[in-house]
Formats: structure tokens, sequence, C-alpha cells
């Protein structure tokens, strides 16, 4: 029988993979190095409609949905999936999509195709601080949800 966590458990347990392969060639989904923090904000599209038959209250139907992941992280060249991050910062269009997932504590894996890989700071920082290397991920579609075993 799997192992199964139960409970609470640490932000950091939560890990990020980027798609390292050259495009076209097989899937290379490696862990980005030095993520700080992030923060996940669902985009909800709820319609909304008042018919007669309700007496004045608001009707709802949650007809569309977008997820963006927000990351710091410190800038670490030479490791794969940091460096396929930064290198998204010269890039526009198509070429800024790039699998990404995000697997949780439980083993829980969310896969998003082709994510827009949106990168806001590659470097800039005080004198005496650390590289940073921030970026959001914005979905592309739905993801992939697969359940921990």
């Amino acid at each position: 029988m799997a192992d199964v966590r139960k409970g609470v458990y640490p932000c950091y347990e939560n890990q990020f993979q980027i798609d390292t392969a050259a495009s076209g060639a097989t899937a290379a989904m490696k862990t980005i190095a030095d993520c700080e923090s992030f923060g996940v904000s669902f985009d909800n599209g709820v319609e909304e409609w008042t018919p007669f038959d309700t007496e004045g209250w608001t009707r709802r139907l949650l007809t569309a949905k977008s997820i963006t992941v927000s990351v710091t992280a410190k800038r670490n060249v030479g490791d794969a999936g940091n460096d396929a991050v930064a290198a998204l910062a010269w890039v526009n269009g198509r070429g800024a999509e790039k699998d990404f997932q995000w697997t949780f504590p439980d083993g829980t894996v969310v896969k998003f195709a082709g994510a827009v890989i949106n990168v806001t700071n590659v470097g800039a920082g005080d004198s005496t601080a650390v590289a940073p290397l921030e970026f959001e991920i914005l979905s592309n579609g739905k993801p992939e949800v697969t359940p921990a075993a």
C-alpha cells in the first residue's frame, strides 16, 4: 500500500519542475533549484444572472479558470531547471512556453502543458544581495492533475 501523507507540512516540500529538453526532444523535467517562496492565484470566470423565478436572488455558474504561480528564487547558474527559466527572459511568443509541473508534498502532480513562463527579474538587486530569479507560471489551457498514488 502507498505511503500517503497526512497532516500539515512545511511549504518547502512543494517542488517545481520545468522541461529542460530542446524543442522537439523527449521531455526532461528538472527541479528548479533555489526557489524560496511562491504564491498561487486562481482566476475564475463567473457568469451571473437574475431570473424572475429567484425573486431577485442572483444565480451563478463558474465558467472559466486559469492559474498563476508566482515564484521567487535565487539565480543559480548551472542548474538545469534554473537555467531553463532564466533563458526565457529573452524570448517572446511561443518561445516563452514550456511544460511545467508542481509536485505537492503528498505526491499529487499538476502538469501545465505549454505554460507561459513570464520572467520578471533575472539578476537585478542590491550590490550585496544574491541575484534573484523571479517568474510567473501562467496556465495555458487545462492542467493535468495526477493524484497521489
